[in-house]
């Protein structure tokens, strides 16, 4: 008796899981461990979302499946895909397939099990919907890049805000600004400030001696 072959099909949903393998090594375990001793005659991986139904490599391995008489394999039944219409037509088809985590499964089971999938997805898609509404009649800008830059400005300026208020309340900031006051009456340069700051034992908000750009700094930030 010949021994039954097989045509193993693994599906990763992003290129980015095709570059590092994320999946695929598992769907591979997971037939490997459900034939044995057997080995696939061929591998077809397909990057694609599970949406979709246009598979040009699952084409390729029902064709090799029906060149050869093989079995399609598929390590889970959730990696070919959740749309009903395209399942029922795979399923239609004169392709034996076996399911490693079903392999009970009948074609009645798996347009029903496909069906829900379906009705879950477009649940979830519907609940998005509705709450994306939800934002937007409260008044929430939604999927702007505008917005997003609105958001990046604010969160810059509250940063900056916060920074300002840190250094103001910084107590050497706050005995170097007094002093200065004296300075600025004077007339003093800023380097000159500067080396009268350090030899009167003034530090910075950081512990280290002034120079004339941080002085002009103090005085433009206490408006001196």
């Amino acid at each position: 008796m010949e021994k039954q072959k097989y045509v193993a099909y693994l599906r990763q949903s992003t290129k980015k899981q095709q570059n590092s393998g994320l999946g695929v090594e598992a769907q591979r375990e997971i037939i490997q461990k459900y034939l044995k001793d057997t080995i696939p005659i061929s591998e077809y991986i397909e990057t694609e979302s599970g949406k979709k139904s246009d598979r040009p490599k699952l084409s390729e391995a029902l064709g090799e499946c029906r060149k050869n008489g093989a079995t399609l394999i598929v390590a889970k039944l959730d990696r070919l895909s959740r749309n009903v219409a395209f399942t029922s037509k795979l399923l239609e088809s004169d392709v034996e397939i076996v399911f490693c985590d079903f392999p009970e499964a009948n074609k009645l089971v798996l347009h029903i099990i496909s069906s829900i999938a379906e009705y879950e997805a477009g649940l979830i898609s519907q609940r998005t919907k509705q709450s994306l509404e939800a934002k937007k009649a409260r008044g929430c800008k939604l999927g702007k890049p505008e917005n997003l830059l609105e958001k990046l400005d604010k969160a810059i300026e509250n940063s900056n805000r916060t920074n300002r208020m840190k250094a103001l309340d910084n107590p050497n900031n706050k005995r170097a600004a007094a002093f200065l006051r004296i300075l600025v009456k004077e007339e003093k340069s800023l380097s000159e400030m500067a080396r009268i700051l350090n030899k009167e034992g003034f530090v910075t908000s950081q512990g280290k001696e002034f120079n004339p750009s941080q002085v002009s700094v103090l005085i433009k930030r206490y408006k001196l």
